[in-house]
């Protein structure tokens, strides 16, 4: 008598190291069927997309070193997963649990269609510290402010993490006649693919074995001038590891073990933080799912944002004469990765330079960003548009060319990503900052004056407020 399969459905979670879905499946005894099930192919691939489809195509092959086999499967889960219970006759699937509202919705949708029909399901804290319902204050209420969240958290010692699997037993099935059963990589991904995947692969290592030697090379020789060096974009002073947790191939919770194990710094204390704010944005977006759509705070839905595409056009591509925001953007498109501190200078130059809603950004990051996390993009545009709960306030605009003399000074960043300024003097660097003039190569003059855009975005907030109180 053949013995019935448990589904182990993957999802963001490439990897056999502390995978609890996949460790309680080898412990149930049963051979395991691994699946994943992607999303019918968008018309318009993002570098997420690329990201997510190179992470599942080298997690097959370890799989299969192991003796196993990821069967992949394109449609709507919710179709889909029953169906394929009942061709392999499996009477237990195992996930780890995803927290978007999507994700959240086809789960809890599965999980009661499966237990009616009579299947168990098992699902398991997914890729957190802490799950986002789990940190509350004194109240039971959400907390407000990522500072307070972090030390109500920090308060909470994690989980260790599992160790990987091993001497996996596999089911045996031949999938390939199945409804949805799909090849190993999504069609764009082939010759005919978007011209940037090649840009995207030389810039990428990819997989468990990868995201665990960044994670070793950042603790042996990022980490000691982690608080000194972090801010400084062309300096390798950050760990190079959220493209690895978004599609899990490694967790919070082996990071929070190999960084409290090597260090217990400042240095630590500091980047552990960076993990803290992830997780706040992960309990944000729990309790406001419309977060990357909807202002937190109400009186920003009167902003007079105005509507300039040409304005809009020249920030994506890099062209808006302010040198640290072009390399910025150019970085995004040609890597799928913007460093920390530059990301909030361009995000700040399009929502209060241009007075371009910070939507209009949200969803340029979601379509150009290889590490896309649905909690964090939101909240960090909320963020530097001065509406989430926690926010920089809006009178508070960055100017790009204090920004560049502080963290860039002898412009090693921008030269590196703006070809046209590469061989500048330092003298004609500081005469593009000063006047925005232009430059060498067709190097465009500012898109506008700092003062001038300052003030306008100033008077907009002003307008906002009245407006607010009278509505």
């Amino acid at each position: 008598m053949s013995v019935s399969p448990a589904i182990v459905w993957f999802r963001d979670d490439f990897r056999l190291a502390d995978n609890a879905a996949l460790t309680a499946a080898q412990q149930s005894g049963a051979p395991m069927l691994c699946l994943y099930i992607r999303q019918p192919v968008p018309q318009e691939f993002s570098a997420a997309d690329w990201w997510r489809e190179k992470s599942l195509s080298v997690f097959m092959d370890e799989l299969a070193r192991q003796g196993g086999r990821l069967h992949v499967f394109e449609g709507d889960a919710e179709h889909l997963l029953p169906e394929i219970v009942r061709r392999s006759g499996a009477t237990s699937v195992f996930w780890n649990r995803r927290y978007d509202p999507a994700g959240r919705a086809t789960d809890t949708a599965l999980k009661a269609r499966l237990r009616q029909d009579g299947t168990a399901v098992s699902s398991f804290a997914g890729n957190v510290l802490h799950e986002p319902w789990t940190i509350r204050t004194q109240a039971r209420q959400a907390f407000q402010v990522c500072g307070a969240y972090w030390r109500a958290a920090c308060r909470v010692e994690p989980l260790p993490p599992l160790p990987a699997v091993q001497d996996v037993a596999f089911a045996t099935v031949e999938a390939e006649s199945w409804p949805g059963w799909s090849g190993v990589v999504a069609p764009q991904l082939g010759a005919d693919g978007p011209p940037w995947c090649a840009m995207l692969d030389s810039q990428h290592q990819k997989g468990e074995a990868a995201a665990h030697a960044a994670l070793a090379t950042f603790l042996q020789q990022a980490l000691p001038e982690y608080v000194q060096e972090r801010d400084y974009p062309a300096h390798d002073g950050t760990s190079a590891l959220s493209c690895f947790l978004r599609t899990g191939q490694i967790t919070p919770r082996q990071i929070w073990q190999a960084v409290t194990d090597a260090d217990s710094s400042q240095a630590s204390v500091k980047f552990l933080a960076e993990l803290g704010w992830r997780e706040f944005a992960w309990s944000l977006l729990w309790d406001h799912p419309d977060l990357a759509t909807r202002c937190l705070r109400p009186e920003f839905e009167h902003m007079a944002w105005r509507d300039d595409p040409a304005g809009l056009e020249a920030w994506k591509l890099g062209r808006t004469g302010y040198p640290l925001v072009d390399a910025g953007m150019r970085q995004l498109w040609q890597t799928g990765i913007m460093h920390n501190r530059v990301r909030m200078v361009v995000g700040s130059f399009l929502v209060k330079h241009l007075l371009i809603d910070w939507r209009e950004g949200e969803r340029w990051f979601a379509h150009t960003l290889t590490d896309y996390d649905p909690a964090s993009n939101a909240m960090n545009w909320q963020w530097v548009a001065g509406c989430g709960v926690e926010s920089a306030p809006f009178f508070r605009i960055m100017n790009p060319r204090l920004q560049q003399e502080k963290f860039d000074a002898q412009g090693d960043y921008v030269r590196h990503w703006v070809p046209e300024l590469a061989r500048v003097s330092q003298a004609v660097m500081a005469d593009i900052l000063k006047d925005g003039c232009g430059g060498p190569g067709g190097y465009p003059p500012a898109l506008v004056p700092h003062a001038m855009a300052r003030a306008r975005a100033l008077a907009a907030l002003e307008q906002a407020r009245q407006a607010g109180k009278s509505a």
